[in-house]
């Protein structure tokens, strides 16, 4: 849902101001120089505004601030933070986390814990169950590398398939079942998962953890009150599937689920665990459109810390400027990329490669080359689309960190 057009103003137009903060070097903690994409050391120093574009950039002191503020919240509610890297798919920024105090990692395909361990990300949860024996077999291996890889199951034959494939590799695998919240994946909570878990318990090579409950419906609700009583309302079920399982005498150290937008409600779940936050770090449009429980429009509760530069290719057209920023830098998703600075303007990124700005009135008069700065869509499928994000601090560049899993959809 956009933003309405008085708050929207609002917040971009505070947002440009944030932007023009001074420059105090001192180092990111949670990379090693391998992690540095030796290509781009020479951008290493310079203004952001001087960087080839499109280019994807992250805040460093707002990043850092976001991964403190939800870590300072969980730990006084009582729970932890399971952070999800298909956000990110950074293996640096995992590593701020998890020194910030997460207690694992969430990956989406198999790809990305591959490719997060293969970089040192070692506490690894992957929550999409994997059912075609090529990638069993790929994850027993992982799991036999990594003995913090947890797999996730929602499925009887899948989990006997999961037991041979482990005692094929000599492995007793951690296992999560995968109880639903709506009808994306997971098996419905009740009977049905108690006796899927029952069963992880009792295969070989199988080690049953718990249970996950991610309720994604759940996250861009509207309204905090809403949001909240669509959280609580939605894991009732989840919930009384936890405590069956716990009279069974089995493992529910694990309850996790939650995202962004309930991550301050979620300790109110009982038996609750951990959230798997993933866009806090970063923000984009579609959270800032869902309100605070201020009862303001604007999401407030983590700063915008991602964005994309641009270069104005065109201004030969009054009200109008085109950009190298396309569908193929920002994608396609609503709300429209915010423009930093600039809350009168409508960027629509809806050609490959160009992105079109309309305009009545613009704070400034923009040049063919100037550069021009866009609060992305969303997150995720943004970050997917480059091979590394400038980490800025002020507005110098101060490290190149490869997006470590960028790509690893399989």
């Amino acid at each position: 849902m956009p933003l309405p057009p008085s708050s929207r103003r609002v917040f971009l137009a505070a947002t440009g101001a944030a932007a023009a903060s001074v420059w105090i070097p001192r180092p990111v903690k949670g990379y090693a120089h391998t992690e540095v994409r030796a290509a781009s050391l020479d951008d290493v120093g310079i203004s952001k505004w001087e960087i080839d574009t499109p280019a994807l950039c992250v805040d460093l002191d707002r990043l850092e601030r976001n991964i403190a503020k939800m870590q300072a919240a969980v730990r006084k509610n009582g729970i932890a933070t399971r952070p999800h890297a298909k956000t990110h798919k950074t293996a640096a920024i995992a590593r701020l986390q998890l020194a910030a105090g997460a207690i694992g990692i969430c990956t989406a395909k198999l790809g990305e814990a591959e490719a997060l361990f293969a970089a040192g990300i070692e506490p690894l949860c992957m929550t999409t169950s994997n059912l075609s024996p090529r990638k069993i077999r790929r994850a027993m291996q992982l799991a036999k590398a990594n003995r913090q890889f947890i797999q996730a199951v929602d499925a009887a034959g899948n989990a006997r398939d999961l037991s041979a494939a482990a005692r094929e590799a000599g492995v007793t695998a951690d296992i999560v079942v995968d109880v639903a919240v709506g009808t994306r994946s997971g098996i419905p909570p009740g009977d049905d998962a108690v006796a899927l878990a029952k069963l992880v318990d009792t295969l070989p090579n199988l080690k049953l953890r718990g249970l996950l409950s991610y309720d994604g419906g759940a996250q861009h609700v509207n309204g905090f009150a809403a949001r909240k009583e669509r959280a609580l309302k939605g894991l009732e079920g989840n919930v009384e599937t936890r405590e069956a399982m716990k009279r069974a005498g089995l493992s529910t150290e694990i309850f996790s689920g939650g995202g962004t937008g309930t991550y301050s409600v979620q300790h109110l779940t009982p038996g609750f665990t951990d959230v798997q936050v993933g866009s806090y770090v970063f923000m984009d449009m579609q959270y800032l459109a869902i309100g605070s429980e201020d009862g303001d429009a604007v999401y407030k509760d983590f700063e915008p810390s991602l964005t994309v530069v641009a270069t104005v290719l065109n201004n030969r057209f009054p009200g109008r400027l085109t950009t190298d920023a396309g569908a193929k830098a920002l994608t396609l998703n609503v709300p429209r990329p915010g423009v930093v600075g600039e809350p009168g303007m409508d960027y629509n990124p809806g050609s490959d490669e160009f992105g079109v700005i309309t305009f009545t009135e613009a704070r400034r008069t923009y040049r063919m080359g100037d550069r021009i700065e866009m609060i992305v869509p969303h997150c995720d499928p943004v970050v997917n689309l480059y091979d590394q994000m400038y980490g800025v601090r002020g507005d110098k560049v101060e490290v190149v960190w490869p997006i470590t899993a960028r790509g690893r959809s399989q």
